[in-house]
Protein backbone atom coordinates (compact mmCIF):
# COMPACT_ATOMS: atom_id res chain seq x y z
CA UNK A 1 0.00 0.00 0.00
CA UNK A 2 1.45 3.43 -0.56
CA UNK A 3 1.95 6.13 1.69
CA UNK A 4 0.68 9.54 1.51
CA UNK A 5 1.83 11.91 -1.44
CA UNK A 6 5.01 13.32 -0.71
CA UNK A 7 3.99 16.14 -2.88
CA UNK A 8 1.62 17.78 -0.26
CA UNK A 9 3.86 16.99 3.02
CA UNK A 10 5.11 20.38 2.52
CA UNK A 11 2.45 22.85 0.36
CA UNK A 12 4.48 26.27 0.47
CA UNK A 13 7.30 24.73 -0.85
CA UNK A 14 5.48 23.36 -3.47
CA UNK A 15 3.40 26.52 -4.49
CA UNK A 16 6.81 28.07 -4.35
CA UNK A 17 8.22 25.64 -6.85
CA UNK A 18 5.02 25.64 -9.15
CA UNK A 19 5.59 29.78 -9.68
CA UNK A 20 8.66 29.26 -9.87
CA UNK A 21 8.78 26.71 -13.01
CA UNK A 22 5.91 28.86 -14.32
CA UNK A 23 7.67 32.19 -14.47
CA UNK A 24 10.75 30.43 -16.02
CA UNK A 25 9.22 28.19 -18.72
CA UNK A 26 7.18 28.81 -21.40
CA UNK A 27 6.93 25.62 -23.49
CA UNK A 28 6.05 21.97 -22.32
CA UNK A 29 9.51 19.86 -22.27
CA UNK A 30 8.03 17.09 -22.98
CA UNK A 31 6.05 17.73 -26.68
CA UNK A 32 7.78 21.66 -27.49
CA UNK A 33 4.90 23.08 -27.86
CA UNK A 34 3.34 26.03 -25.77
CA UNK A 35 1.56 26.30 -22.91
CA UNK A 36 -1.18 28.45 -22.26
CA UNK A 37 -0.57 28.95 -18.71
CA UNK A 38 -4.37 31.01 -18.04
CA UNK A 39 -5.83 27.81 -18.44
CA UNK A 40 -7.87 26.59 -15.36
CA UNK A 41 -6.39 23.68 -13.61
CA UNK A 42 -7.96 20.51 -14.94
CA UNK A 43 -7.80 21.17 -19.02
CA UNK A 44 -5.67 18.76 -20.91
CA UNK A 45 -3.57 21.97 -22.36
CA UNK A 46 -3.26 23.20 -18.55
CA UNK A 47 -0.23 23.97 -16.89
CA UNK A 48 1.24 21.15 -15.12
CA UNK A 49 4.70 20.73 -12.73
CA UNK A 50 6.77 17.67 -13.52
CA UNK A 51 9.30 16.28 -12.15
CA UNK A 52 12.55 14.79 -14.11
CA UNK A 53 13.01 12.29 -11.85
CA UNK A 54 9.31 10.49 -10.54
CA UNK A 55 8.46 11.26 -6.95
CA UNK A 56 7.48 7.41 -7.30
CA UNK A 57 11.12 6.52 -8.28
CA UNK A 58 13.21 8.89 -5.55
CA UNK A 59 12.84 12.59 -7.03
CA UNK A 60 12.28 15.64 -5.10
CA UNK A 61 9.19 17.44 -5.74
CA UNK A 62 10.86 20.44 -4.41
CA UNK A 63 13.85 21.02 -6.13
CA UNK A 64 13.99 23.60 -9.16
CA UNK A 65 16.51 21.30 -10.99
CA UNK A 66 13.87 18.15 -11.05
CA UNK A 67 10.83 20.16 -11.80
CA UNK A 68 9.98 21.62 -15.39
CA UNK A 69 6.65 22.94 -16.84
CA UNK A 70 4.12 20.24 -19.32
CA UNK A 71 0.66 20.09 -20.27
CA UNK A 72 -1.70 17.86 -18.44
CA UNK A 73 -2.11 15.88 -20.98
CA UNK A 74 1.88 15.35 -21.73
CA UNK A 75 1.94 14.90 -18.18
CA UNK A 76 -0.31 12.45 -17.86
CA UNK A 77 0.99 10.80 -20.77
CA UNK A 78 4.30 10.37 -19.11
CA UNK A 79 3.58 9.20 -15.99
CA UNK A 80 5.79 7.99 -14.41
CA UNK A 81 8.03 6.68 -17.53
CA UNK A 82 11.03 8.19 -18.95
CA UNK A 83 11.13 11.75 -20.81
CA UNK A 84 12.25 9.81 -23.73
CA UNK A 85 9.45 7.20 -23.59
CA UNK A 86 7.19 9.81 -23.20
CA UNK A 87 8.33 12.03 -26.13
CA UNK A 88 7.89 9.37 -28.32
CA UNK A 89 4.28 8.31 -27.39
CA UNK A 90 3.53 11.94 -27.52
CA UNK A 91 4.54 12.20 -31.16
CA UNK A 92 2.92 9.11 -31.38
CA UNK A 93 -0.44 10.37 -30.92
CA UNK A 94 0.15 13.76 -32.14
CA UNK A 95 0.98 11.83 -35.51
CA UNK A 96 -2.56 10.38 -35.62
CA UNK A 97 -4.07 13.69 -34.97
CA UNK A 98 -5.04 15.77 -38.06
CA UNK A 99 -3.06 19.28 -38.67
CA UNK A 100 -6.59 21.14 -38.38
CA UNK A 101 -8.07 19.49 -35.29
CA UNK A 102 -10.04 22.09 -33.66
CA UNK A 103 -9.85 21.32 -29.57
CA UNK A 104 -12.44 22.92 -27.25
CA UNK A 105 -9.65 25.32 -25.75
CA UNK A 106 -8.31 26.75 -28.91
CA UNK A 107 -11.27 28.52 -29.94
CA UNK A 108 -12.67 31.66 -28.01
CA UNK A 109 -15.81 31.46 -26.76
CA UNK A 110 -17.52 35.12 -28.04
CA UNK A 111 -20.99 36.17 -26.82
CA UNK A 112 -23.11 38.85 -27.92
CA UNK A 113 -23.72 40.83 -24.57
CA UNK A 114 -27.44 41.76 -25.03
CA UNK A 115 -29.62 38.94 -23.77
Amino acid sequence: MSGPNPRNANGHRRRQIQARVLAAYDTCHLCGRPVDKTLPAGLPGSPEVDEIIPVSRGGSPYQFTNCRLAHRWCNRIRSNHSVAWARQEIRRALAHEPASAIRPTSMPLTTSGGW
